[in-house]
């Protein structure tokens, strides 16, 4: 299955925390690891380990025959120049989630796996932990793995090793990853996102589309996108779950209840109260997290008691702090506005904290959606404009407050964001009276001015707690646009 790595070369795309999950289970199956990057510090830090290095600038003239392989990481475009050049020339590109399950299916770290895969376009996170939750609420050796942050290379070299794996998946980890056949998979939902690596939304949805090829998959109903993807789904069978009264072979509430109708003929597994994070993102992750487990004959009280379990993770509708009547959340992981809409339909009277990168999808939608919630907006980043333009046209009554960062030489990248968090926050309280929401839900990706999302919510937090009393409900009426 992977004889044909012996003693040859392996060409490892992008020296991340994937690429560096690849190093030992190569070296174990007596391949030859060869990393490029295209950040100079990335290979001398390879070369530090001992490691063979080639440039991308060495690739390009580069005898590919001496590679049996190229495994890439994610985030690295199929037009990339490294990757076209080894398709140009004939030697196979696979992701480093199509490697693991070789890996896996070969039995290289012990007995075959059944994975339990996550996708969609937001609650990956959330619901792959709810996964891992009831799994260990059943006695059910597992670990939460892949895009949630340890690789799935690492899960399999654990001693004693997991039965099953939750596996949360981005669209760009399956589109390299065509082998991969789950015990179950669930597509959450689909929106405008990563439409400037897909190239638009049906490729997109396609990638997602990889996790319906198991024994059982499961779509969002409520996602037209998503439920749409039942039709060409090559699972063998597909189940639906919506926050509703489920039909024959789905999962739903009903009195506040959790239902499988898909399972068996009528199963309470959990109540509405019982999910953290409260609303409907929450709800509808529990209900894929309870198909999938369902899916693996985990029986209800065991769902019931892993749900109650789980708590929501940080930056994920985060309550943070509440002042004078006023909440103060922070959902910095609504980094598109399919996410972000979800956050600000939780609650009925909001100050919404918003921008950064938009990656080229549309707000107009959004906007139009949650304008009757929104008190006013507070914009930063470097699509704070199109947001602002949005609002104009759709919502013209909110205030509307867009915060730059300035050229101020002397404060670095962190501290500029950060400063730009505290102004954005003490704006955002001034609109602030009794039994608002100051939500954080930025509607894009975050790396224009921070490190990354968890930054900007440990920002955000940071400036609310810096509060005081004075400095709600300061803003005059008027005062903005």
């Amino acid at each position: 299955m992977l004889e044909f790595l012996r003693g040859r070369d392996v060409l490892v795309a992008g020296w991340g925390v994937s690429g560096r999950s690849l190093i030992e289970p190569l070296r174990d199956i007596g391949a030859r690891p060869v990393v490029t990057d295209g950040g100079a510090s990335a290979l001398a830090e390879a070369a530090g380990l001992g490691l063979d290095i080639a440039t991308c600038t060495e690739l390009e003239s580069a005898d590919w025959s001496r590679f049996a392989l190229v495994i890439t990481s994610p985030g690295w475009r199929p037009d990339s120049p490294v990757l076209a050049a080894a398709v140009t020339e004939g030697t196979p590109v696979w992701g480093d989630v199509e490697f693991a399950w070789w890996v896996d299916q070969a039995r290289i770290y012990g007995p075959v796996r059944k994975w339990l895969v996550v996708t969609g376009t937001n609650g990956k996170t959330t619901t792959t932990s709810m996964v891992h939750s009831i799994l260990r609420a059943a006695g059910i050796a597992s670990v939460a793995c892949g895009n949630i942050g340890l690789p799935i290379l690492d899960a399999l070299r654990r001693n004693p090793g997991p039965q099953v794996l939750a596996v949360e998946l981005s669209s760009f980890q399956l589109h390299w990853a065509p082998s991969v056949r789950p015990e179950a998979g669930v597509v959450l939902n689909v929106a405008e996102d990563h439409l400037d690596w897909h190239g638009g939304l049906d490729a997109y949805a396609a990638a997602k589309a990889r996790a319906l090829v198991g024994r059982i998959g499961v779509v969002g109903l409520d996602d037209p996108v998503a439920a749409s993807l039942a039709r060409r789904a090559k699972a063998r069978r597909v189940i639906g779950f919506r926050i509703g009264v489920p039909a024959d072979g789905e999962l739903g509430v009903v009195d506040g209840k959790l239902l499988d109708r898909a399972f068996t003929k009528a199963a309470i597994l959990a109540e509405v109260g019982d999910i953290s994070p409260q609303g409907p993102a929450g709800i509808a992750d529990a209900l894929a997290a309870s198909a999938l487990t369902r899916a693996i004959d985990v029986a209800p009280q065991f769902v019931r008691e892993g749900l109650i379990e789980h708590k929501v993770g940080p930056h994920r509708a985060a309550f943070v702090r509440e002042l004078d009547g006023v909440e103060f959340i922070d959902d910095s992981k609504a980094t598109n506005p399919h996410a972000a809409r979800s956050s600000i339909l939780a609650h009925a009277q909001v100050i919404w904290l918003a921008g950064g990168q938009l990656k080229g999808a549309a707000v107009e939608d959004l906007v139009q959606e949650v304008a009757e919630r929104l008190v006013a907006a507070v914009l930063f980043g470097v699509d704070a404009p199109i947001i602002a333009a949005a609002l104009a046209r759709h919502a013209p009554e909110i205030p509307v407050v867009e915060v730059r960062a300035g050229d101020d030489a002397g404060m670095g990248r962190t501290e500029k964001a950060d400063a730009v968090m505290a102004e954005a926050v003490r704006a955002a309280a001034g609109f602030a009276r009794q039994g608002d929401t100051v939500l954080l839900a930025p509607a894009a990706a975050s790396l224009d001015m921070f490190a990354d999302y968890t930054h900007r919510g440990r920002s955000f937090a940071a400036a609310v707690h810096a509060l005081e009393d004075g400095d709600l409900g300061t803003a005059e009426a008027g005062e903005f646009r």
